[in-house]
């Protein structure tokens, strides 16, 4: 095995046995605000504790290990072929060890092979920029999140949402109201304002690779964020829809240049197991310094 599929096995089997710190605190965090004997602390306890086995066995955290989706930052002339083929051999190799469940299935057949590997299986995107440095993100994306998804276009009569920083919150919200306990709150969202369908909803998930406790360097927007989540928690949704007041324990906002005729608003759902890790490799491909 080369360093960098070492790199990537690892980076593979943390992000699904290990929630990152900033997400557990903000888990802890929540146990302490929720009513003491409700059904909402029982469930973040049980969330606690399935936290803790997970990473003392070194087994995913849930059953839906989700779809792979790398992040890679690579200078100009890195060999995007190379990586990708070693990015497919490493989860072959981490299915095969458990690291990943055998969730990849032929969308027209129905057909599992068993390797997580297929179109769009793992989704690699990368960025080029003219450091030297190489660095890999990693998110595992259930499917129950993904299903509460939302995609707005705006104005939107239901809702009463007009195409202004209202109407985005009103969609937001919204989409936290449809989704209920479905996603496995508490969750995380991941927004886009702006781009077309197919960038805001790519852009949207870009969102879930910031920091829980980051600062949104557009401060309207950072506001917003903190708004969102501070209604939300006042919904009742609560853990898993039992009620309660964590709903939400964070939201990240982006903003894409859009035409005229459309103003979308795209809203990726993350459950509580925030599976998100990275990494920086050095030249050989070896793990120089763990990013979350």
């Amino acid at each position: 095995m080369n360093a960098l599929q070492d790199s990537l096995l690892e980076l593979i089997r943390r992000t699904s046995a290990e929630i990152p710190e900033d997400v557990h605190k903000a888990i802890t965090r929540s146990l302490e605000e929720e009513k003491k004997g409700t059904i909402a602390e029982s469930a973040i306890k049980i969330i606690e504790q399935n936290i803790a086995l997970a990473k003392n066995k070194s087994q995913p955290i849930c059953q839906d290990t989700g779809s792979v989706i790398f992040y890679v930052d690579c200078p100009i002339g890195f060999d995007q072929i190379a990586f990708e083929d070693t990015a497919r051999e490493a989860v072959k190799l981490a299915t095969k060890k458990g690291f990943l469940r055998q969730n990849s299935v032929d969308s027209i057949t129905g057909r599992n092979d068993g390797t997580n590997l297929g179109p769009g299986a793992p989704t690699v995107h990368f960025h080029q920029h003219r450091s030297p440095e190489v660095s890999v993100r990693l998110i595992l994306k259930g499917g129950g999140c993904e299903n509460v998804g939302a995609q707005y276009s705006l104005p939107n009569e239901k809702i009463k949402a007009n195409r202004d920083l209202d109407g985005c919150r009103k969609a937001i919200l919204d989409a936290v109201l449809q989704a209920q306990g479905k996603g496995c709150g508490p969750g995380i969202l991941g927004i886009c304002i702006g781009g077309d369908r197919a960038t805001g909803y790519e852009a949207s998930k870009q969102q879930l690779l910031r920091k829980l406790d980051d600062t949104n360097p557009n401060g309207e927007l950072d506001q917003m964020e903190k708004e969102i989540v501070a209604t939300a928690n006042k919904l009742g949704i609560g853990p898993m829809g039992f009620g309660g007041k964590t709903t939400l324990l964070g939201a990240k906002i982006g903003v894409l240049n859009r035409v005229p005729a459309s103003y979308f608003v795209s809203v990726s759902y993350m459950c509580w197991a925030y599976r998100r890790q990275g990494v920086s490799l050095n030249g050989d491909g070896a793990v120089q310094n763990w990013l979350y």
